[in-house]
């Protein structure tokens, strides 16, 4: 039986889940360019290790929405 509409349309939490997962595959094709140019460069310095610190609370934070610890507003 083929599937109907509502159930090919990702629903809210789906959605959210997806945007994590991008943004964390994002995060790790980052940090490894980071280590390569690091290394490749300025082997004697390092560096790479502030992006992945500067970003990890910021994906923390991506992690708490994903996991709906935020709430979501009621109606005004």
């Amino acid at each position: 039986m083929p599937e109907s509409r509502a159930e090919k349309v990702p629903t809210s939490a789906a959605r959210r889940l997806r945007g994590f997962r991008l943004h964390l595959v994002g995060y790790f094709v980052v940090a490894a360019v980071c280590v390569v140019i690091n290394r490749m460069f300025t082997p004697e310095t390092v560096w790479f290790v502030w992006p992945m610190v500067g970003w990890g609370p910021v994906l923390a934070l991506h992690v708490a929405y994903v996991m709906g610890l935020f709430g979501t507003p009621g109606p005004r």
